[in-house]
């Protein structure tokens, strides 16, 4: 009975996460696209949303939803949890159905399910992660040659995207915004766990924070979340938030998955089927990814369309002609 409780405790605070993180999406945006009407977009390169009340009242729904997530590990298995994060995705795609009014087509829908499908099907059948004692383990599995390099492409990915890829196509292709966040997220997990290692060991064990590597987790925490935080402000600033939602989620699952994997290397335990499963989540999350781009390149396309259509005012009359009907 006990176990049931934890676990029904833990499905609480999961759903609730999933729910102040999605609705933390539409937040968000309403405040951006209010600050952006008194000064300079977020996607244009300013920071007029710090200003707008409403963009804090989001951060702070997220913060709340990621301290509920953090909480539902304490209850229920990870099994349980985590695949739960991807109904953020559908809180978030019906509030901006029906506060910003924006239209997610058929495309986008069958797009989102698959996402979710993938998702879940990898995560169920990812692989368990190993048990760390202490940061000097941590610390001897952060620089084995395998992570080292997945860091180093991760890094050098990021840099590239910031400095070339956005000044060329960041406004029009969501994917350079959202595989920053991405690729700094999965950094971002694998550090946030060496500081909850930390915490744990230094309440119940010794002091972890004397070491210098504790504090290299810290300051890589810091910095990986500061880009993410700008760079998924100027996608939610940019593009459809039924759209970005779905895909960050999606990219930022299957990178943290596999940093962890490489990190870790927990896939040397697993049997065939379920890397044959966890291959075919990666296709099935391809599939809806492409889907959710199809349906931002149809509502693109539809504005212009709009745009292009209608027609143009008629010319005010003659000053001539308006004496005479006057």
């Amino acid at each position: 009975m006990v176990a049931s409780l934890d676990n029904f405790r833990g499905l609480t605070l999961a759903m609730s996460s999933s729910a102040f993180i999605g609705s933390s999406f539409v937040i968000k945006k309403i405040g951006l696209k209010k600050a952006g009407d008194s000064g300079v977009r977020a996607g244009s390169g300013g920071h007029s949303y710090l200003y707008e009340p409403l963009w804090w009242l989001g951060m702070i729904t997220m913060i709340l939803g990621e301290i509920a997530n953090f909480a539902a590990y304490a209850f229920a298995p990870a099994i349980l949890v985590t695949p739960l994060g991807a109904l953020s995705i559908i809180f978030s795609a019906v509030l901006a159905h029906f506060i910003l009014k924006e239209r997610l087509h058929m495309f986008g829908i069958v797009g989102c399910i698959l996402c979710v499908v993938g998702s879940v099907g990898i995560v169920l059948h990812a692989p368990k992660e190993r048990e760390i004692d202490s940061m000097e383990e941590i610390w001897h599995l952060a620089t084995q040659p395998g992570f080292i390099v997945y860091s180093c492409v991760a890094v050098v990915g990021v840099l590239f995207l910031i400095f070339w890829a956005v000044k060329r196509s960041g406004h029009r292709k969501m994917l350079v915004y959202i595989a920053i966040c991405s690729l700094m997220g999965s950094l971002t997990v694998i550090s946030v766990k060496a500081v909850a290692i930390a915490l744990k060991l230094s309440f119940s064990e010794s002091n972890q924070f004397i070491y210098v590597q504790t504090w290299f987790f810290i300051f890589v925490v810091i910095i990986c979340c500061l880009v993410q935080l700008n760079y998924l402000n100027k996608a939610l600033d940019s593009f459809n938030t039924a759209v970005v939602s779905p895909v960050y989620y999606v990219m930022f699952t299957i990178l943290t998955i596999l940093a962890n994997m490489i990190m870790y290397k927990d896939w040397v335990t697993q049997s065939a089927t379920q890397i044959a499963t966890q291959l075919c989540g990666f296709v099935t999350i391809v599939a809806g990814t492409f889907l959710l781009h199809k349906t931002n390149t149809i509502n693109a396309d539809s504005h212009v369309r709009s745009a292009a259509t209608t027609p143009p005012p008629p010319p005010p009359p003659p000053p001539d002609q308006i004496c005479l009907e006057g």
